[in-house]
C-alpha cells in the first residue's frame, strides 16, 4: 500500500519519505542478520563438532548472541518507528478528514456513513503500525534468500523457488477474490451504521409509534449482510493462510530430506543440512506474513484510496488575501443551485441586491427553493452557476473561516454542538471574547434566559442541544449567528419553535441588526415576521416571481389571489405554506 505516491495528500510524501527510508534501511540489516542462525549451524557442524574445540563452540555462542541482540533492538527501534509514522499520518491528515466527515453532507447526495472517514484513517494507522509493513520490507530480500539456496545447491534453490511461486500463486488468488468483498463488506457497514444513525436520531418517535422491533429487523438483516460478507473474506483467508502454512511447512521438510540425500551423495555438507532449511524457511517468511496480513493490508489499501478519492473532493483551502469586511452591499447574481447531488437544479436564476440597513424577507410555499437559496447565499451550497457577492467581491474570495466572520447563519434546525452556552455561542472559538459572547446574547434577548440557568453560561447544552427546549436552542442559535456583528445575517424560520417573548426577542434583534447597518435575509413562514422586512423576494418552483418593497410585493400577491366573482365581502387572504400574512 504505497503511503508515499504521488496522489497522497500535499505534504505526506515529505514528511513520510525520510522515517520510511530509515525503516527500510533497518529492515535490511536485520534481514542481513538472518543469515547468523544459518552460519552459526554450519560453522557448529562443519567446524566446532568435527575439531571437538569448546573455546570455539564458545566464541561461535558469543558471536551469534549479540548478533542476535543487534538484530532484537534493530527490530524494535523499526517497529517503534513504524508507530511514529502511523502517528505523523494521522495527525496529517485528521484536519483533511474532518473536513470530509463536516462536508460531505454539503457536497454529496448521500453521504454514507458519516464517520466512515475517520474509521478509513483509523484502518491506514493501524496496518501501519501493525506487523504488515515488517512483512512489506522483507518482500524485496526473498531474492537474496533464494540465491544463497541456489549456492548451497541447485536443488535446494529450486526448492525454494517452486515453494514461492506457489505462495506467490495463492496471494494473487487471495486478492483477486477478497478484493470486491472487501469493497462489499465496506459499503455494507456503511449502511448498516447509516441506518443505526437514523433510528437514534428518531428514537422518540420509533418509541411512540412501537416502531423498534421493526427497525430492530430491518438493522438485523443489514449487520446479517455486512457479517455474512466478513465471513467469507476470513474463510478465504484463512484457507489461504492454511495453505501457506503447509506448504512452508513442507518444503522446510522436503529441505532437510532433500539435504540429507545430497549429503549421502557427497554433495553437501552435514552443516549444510540445517543452513539449507533454516534459509528456506526464511526465504519464504515474508510472503506467508503477507497472506497472513492480506486481510488488513487489502482493508487498509482500499480505505487509503478511498481518502484520497475523498480529499479530491475537499481540497485543502489555500492562502488567500484578506478582504476588508464588507459593509455596503449584497448582490445576488442569477444564481442556480440545488441540493447535494442533485443534478436538477433547484434555484434558478435569482437576481437581487441589498444595501445595508435591510432586511429581507423570503416567502413562498414549501419546497419552492427559500431554504436552497439561503443556504447558497451563505456559502453552504455551491453555485451551479452565477455569484454571491458581498461589497462585489463573490463568495469564494474569502476563505471558510474568513467569510463565516462576517456572516451569520441560523439553519432551521438550530442544533447546537457538544459544550457549553458559551461554546456555542462564540462559534467555539479557542479563545473567545466574554463580552461579546454576552452582547450576543442580549442582542437575541436571551442572556436572562441563561443567567437563570444553574451554570449560566457554562451549562452543557448536550448532544445536538438535548438538554435544552427547542425555543431555547433556536434562541442560543440566534445568538451565535449575531455574535461579533456579522454584516450579513440569514434567518431560515427564525420564529418556528419561538413564543411570544421570544417573537419580540427576535423582532428587537432584528431591529438592532438593521440598525448598525448589517443585512438580515429572513426565510418566512409565520406572517407575523413580514411586519419587520423591508424588502420582499417571492419563490416559487425555484424561481424568483417577484422582489421589491414589502407593501408592493403583498398588495400584488392579494390582487393575484382575489377571485373575478366574490360572492361575500371580506378581506384578501395572501397565504404563506398554509398561514394567513
Amino acid at each position: 500500500m504505497p503511503i508515499h505516491d504521488r496522489e497522497a495528500p500535499a505534504g505526506v510524501p515529505g514528511l513520510l519519505s525520510w522515517p520510511i527510508a530509515g525503516a527500510a534501511v533497518f529492515s535490511g540489516i536485520i534481514n542481513i542478520l538472518g543469515f547468523t542462525a544459518p552460519l552459526f549451524m554450519l560453522e557448529v557442524y562443519d567446524r566446532a563438532i568435527p575439531s571437538g574445540s569448546v573455546p570455539t563452540l564458545v566464541a561461535l555462542m558469543l558471536l551469534a548472541g549479540g548478533l542476535y541482540a543487534f538484530s532484537g533492538l534493530l527490530d524494535i527501534v523499526r517497529g517503534r518507528t513504524m508507530n511514529r509514522i502511523a502517528g505523523t499520518l494521522d495527525a496529517k491528515l485528521t484536519q483533511r478528514v474532518f473536513t470530509v466527515i463536516v462536508g460531505s453532507p454539503l457536497r454529496l447526495r448521500d453521504g454514507g456513513d458519516a464517520l466512515k472517514p475517520a474509521q478509513e484513517a483509523d484502518q491506514v494507522r493501524a496496518f501501519l503500525a501493525g506487523p504488515g509493513p515488517a512483512a512489506l520490507f522483507d518482500l524485496p530480500w526473498m531474492p537474496v534468500y533464494l540465491c544463497v539456496c541456489f549456492l548451497l545447491h541447485p536443488l535446494i534453490g529450486w526448492l525454494a523457488a517452486g515453494a514461492m511461486i506457489v505462495l506467490a500463486g495463492l496471494t494473487i488468488l487471495t486478492d483477486w477474490q477478497t478484493r470486491s468483498l472487501t469493497r462489499q463488506a465496506a459499503a455494507a457497514v456503511a449502511r448498516r451504521n447509516r441506518y443505526g444513525e437514523a433510528a437514534h436520531a428518531n428514537a422518540e418517535a420509533m418509541a411512540a409509534m412501537g416502531m423498534t422491533s421493526r427497525a430492530a429487523a430491518r438493522w438485523d438483516e443489514a449487520h446479517w449482510r455486512f457479517t455474512t460478507i466478513q465471513r467469507q473474506i476470513g474463510d478465504i483467508a484463512g484457507l489461504t493462510s492454511g495453505m501457506s502454512k503447509t506448504v512452508r511447512y513442507m518444503v522446510q521438510s522436503g529441505s532437510l530430506a532433500l539435504g540429507a540425500f545430497l549429503v549421502i551423495q557427497g554433495d553437501m555438507s552435514a552443516g549444510s543440512i540445517v543452513a539449507a532449511s533454516i534459509i528456506v524457511s526464511r526465504a519464504l517468511s515474508p510472503i506467508e506474513q503477507v497472506i497472513g496480513n492480506w486481510k488488513t493490508l487489502l482493508a487498509a489499501r482500499q480505505a487509503w484510496h478511498r481518502l484520497k478519492e475523498a480529499f479530491v473532493l475537499f481540497p485543502e483551502e489555500q492562502p488567500r488575501t484578506t478582504l476588508p469586511p464588507p459593509s455596503s452591499s449584497l448582490t445576488v447574481e442569477a444564481v442556480f443551485t440545488s441540493p447535494p447531488g442533485e443534478r436538477r437544479t433547484t434555484v434558478q436564476n435569482v437576481s437581487f441586491r441589498a444595501d445595508r440597513g435591510t432586511v429581507i424577507g423570503i416567502i413562498g410555499p414549501s419546497a419552492s427553493g427559500k431554504s436552497t437559496l439561503a443556504r447558497a447565499i451563505t456559502g453552504v451550497w455551491p453555485l451551479a452557476r452565477g455569484a454571491v457577492r458581498l461589497d462585489n467581491a463573490s463568495l469564494d474570495q474569502w476563505s471558510g473561516d474568513e467569510r463565516g466572520r462576517h456572516i451569520g447563519y441560523m439553519p432551521q434546525s438550530s442544533n447546537l454542538l457538544p459544550g457549553t452556552i458559551a461554546d456555542n455561542i462564540a462559534r467555539l472559538e479557542p479563545d473567545p471574547d466574554h463580552a461579546a459572547i454576552i452582547a450576543a446574547a442580549q442582542a437575541a434577548g436571551v442572556h436572562e434566559m441563561i443567567v437563570g440557568l444553574p451554570n449560566g453560561y457554562e451549562t452543557e447544552v448536550g448532544d445536538g442541544g438535548l438538554n435544552l427546549s427547542g425555543g431555547q436552542r433556536q434562541r442560543i442559535a440566534l445568538a451565535r449567528a449575531l455574535y461579533r456583528d456579522p454584516f450579513l445575517i440569514v434567518l431560515d424560520e427564525p420564529n418556528s419553535n419561538l413564543d411570544g417573548e421570544g417573537d419580540l426577542a427576535l423582532a428587537k434583534a432584528i431591529a438592532g441588526a438593521r440598525a448598525r447597518g448589517a443585512i438580515v435575509l429572513v426565510v418566512a413562514h409565520r406572517s407575523n415576521i413580514l411586519a419587520l422586512v423591508d424588502l420582499l423576494l417571492v419563490m416559487e418552483n425555484g424561481v424568483a416571481k417577484g422582489f421589491g418593497p414589502r407593501d408592493a410585493i403583498l398588495k400584488s400577491i392579494q390582487q393575484r389571489q382575489l377571485k373575478p366573482a366574490r360572492t361575500a365581502p371580506g378581506p384578501a387572504l395572501t397565504v404563506i405554506d398554509g398561514e394567513g400574512a
